[in-house]
């Protein structure tokens, strides 16, 4: 366990870095770009403070810190991004809030927790544009659904016209976003084909009946091809398939409940696998009309999507892809 010198807060924007010392009461605020990286490591040099025995934390800001995570790795300097909600929760009653104050309660935050504080590993980009290109695919679906409702929306209500300007341009739209998808999923695949551990992975996981590509996809992305997740029931908790007791003293007896804490998306895609699966995977069809007898259709569904994760990890373990033996009734 490795002790800092100094763990330096910082609270980041689209434009600006907010950097702090809490310790060393020393502030700075810089553009956040080459010039002001430049600013940050003449500032470290007139504090003397040593980058290399300097631990930097950040919270996730989908994607503001990828330019300041490049500039820390280009000079190994040790930096840990770590939930906006979770360094929330560590502060307890705050009042007021603003750039400089953040920054000095992310720099607290690094302070009290720095014993178990582990320096992010580097980015990785295969899966920093893995994750870019399936989030841009998806805004695209979603804008096509859009499109689609408009479209059948003018046709019910209104008569067909040869001419009619909102469905002519909402057809081009949907036929547009159809070709940049494609283009995405054509990019996905080359990514995944380029590296022989990511195809074999990927193999393995879609032979799974329920999981199609896009799932698999994902899955791979933000495993990061089941090296951040090596424990099942950990992604289960991060996808939030996992229940939770609430319960307290003899007054609070709640039922066992999924945190909302979860990473939605992920949640959401593995959702229709389960979907999937009860309706073609033999084994998993038994088990539902089994259980769906004396349990809620959503219990039930969320058991699948547990089942399915476990049987992803397995199979990568094993490195064998899925078959099925399933045997039916005489």
């Amino acid at each position: 366990m490795k002790n800092w010198n100094v763990i330096l807060g910082v609270d980041v924007s689209k434009l600006t870095l907010d950097i702090c010392w809490a310790e060393g009461n020393l502030y700075l605020k810089i553009d956040n770009c080459t010039k002001g990286f430049n600013t940050f490591r003449k500032w470290c040099k007139l504090h003397e403070i040593d980058l290399k025995e300097t631990l930097i934390v950040m919270e996730y800001t989908g994607g503001y810190e990828y330019r300041f995570i490049q500039f820390c790795q280009s000079l190994s300097i040790p930096f840990c991004r770590v939930p906006g909600l979770e360094i929330k929760q560590s502060m307890g009653m705050v009042r007021g809030k603003s750039d400089q104050v953040d920054s000095f309660r992310i720099s607290q935050y690094g302070q009290e927790k720095s014993k178990r504080l582990v320096p992010s590993k580097p980015l990785n980009d295969t899966i920093l544009a893995l994750r870019q290109l399936l989030s841009f695919r998806k805004r695209l679906v979603r804008e096509n659904a859009g499109w689609i409702s408009t479209v059948k929306e003018r046709k019910h209500m209104y008569p067909l016209k040869k001419v009619d300007t909102i469905t002519h341009t909402a057809m081009a739209k949907i036929k547009a976003n159809n070709k940049y998808i494609s283009q995405a999923e054509q990019e996905i695949t080359e990514i995944i084909k380029s590296d022989d551990t990511w195809l074999l992975s990927y193999r393995i996981i879609s032979s799974i009946k329920g999981i199609g590509k896009v799932n698999a996809w994902m899955t791979l992305a933000f495993t990061e091809n089941f090296t951040s997740f090596t424990d099942p029931r950990k992604y289960a908790v991060y996808v939030g398939v996992i229940p939770f007791e609430h319960t307290s003293g003899t007054s609070v007896k709640g039922r066992k409940r999924v945190s909302h804490l979860a990473h939605k998306e992920l949640k959401q895609e593995l959702n229709q696998a389960a979907k999937t699966a009860m309706v073609h995977d033999p084994e998993i069809r038994a088990y539902a009309d089994r259980k769906l007898k004396d349990k809620s259709y959503s219990l039930v569904l969320n058991n699948i999507k547990f089942k399915l994760i476990l049987r992803m990890f397995a199979l990568i373990k094993r490195g064998e892809s899925y078959v099925e033996n399933y045997e039916r009734a005489a």
